[in-house]
């Protein structure tokens, strides 16, 4: 078991997982398509459609650097 991780510690300064939630709002107020977003972030379509749904977590990294890629 990796506890140490930071996908999967409780420390307070691990980097988080954003929620589907965020994902899709983010992707929303950028104005972009699932598509377009996992673009973005070197990804694909279908990685985005997991993150958005709750199937898989979006590393933080991945996280940061969309938001980075969207910032007005």
């Amino acid at each position: 078991l990796m506890t140490n991780h930071p996908n999967r510690g409780a420390s307070p300064t691990a980097a988080a997982n954003p929620t589907p939630e965020a994902i899709k709002a983010a992707r929303e107020a950028a104005g972009l398509s699932q598509k377009e977003a996992g673009e973005r972030v070197f990804s694909g379509l279908r990685s985005w459609q997991h993150w958005e749904a709750g199937d898989r977590r979006m590393h933080p990294a991945m996280w940061e650097l969309f938001l980075m890629k969207t910032k007005p």
